[in-house]
């Protein structure tokens, strides 16, 4: 129960705002850092499906994650960029990784690639990559149930 105010027989209110401002800034907060994380996942990306697929042990230091949809371009910012232009688009993320301080052959390049896109423009996504110095790739399934 709430302390009486000296010399009055009426209780002390208690200010909720501040409680209450704090508990809409975690709100906040949560919500922005959700909407981060569904940014490396776009619904026009369904993954194949493999027995083998197993989720990472734990989570690569510097990953970059590139989404190639069924057609064979890659979703840059939720745009579609062919592969043929995607060079400007790595230099980009190696500037991005530079100022972490960290090197294009130290990120992991996870790839998400749509059942129905052909092989060989995962392969030419990778070799693109590959002049670009990234060096470490993983391919993304669904894991078979």
């Amino acid at each position: 129960m709430p302390k009486l105010k000296s010399g009055s027989n009426e209780p002390a209110e208690i200010d909720l705002t501040p409680m209450i401002d704090m508990t809409f800034q975690l709100i906040a907060f949560f919500m922005v850092l959700l909407n981060f994380t569904k940014a490396e996942v776009d619904d026009r990306v369904k993954l194949p499906t493999s027995e083998l697929a197993k989720p990472p042990e734990q989570p690569p230091e510097h990953p970059l994650t590139l989404q190639v949809i069924a057609d064979g371009r890659v979703l840059f910012l939720g745009d579609p960029v062919q592969i043929e232009n995607i060079g400007g688009y790595l230099d980009r993320e190696k500037a991005r990784l530079a100022a972490e301080g960290a090197n294009p052959s130290d990120t992991l390049v996870i790839i998400r690639a749509h059942a129905k896109c052909p092989t060989g423009r995962v392969q030419d996504l990778i070799k693109a990559c590959q002049q670009a110095r990234f060096e470490k790739f993983a391919l993304r399934a669904s894991e078979k149930k």
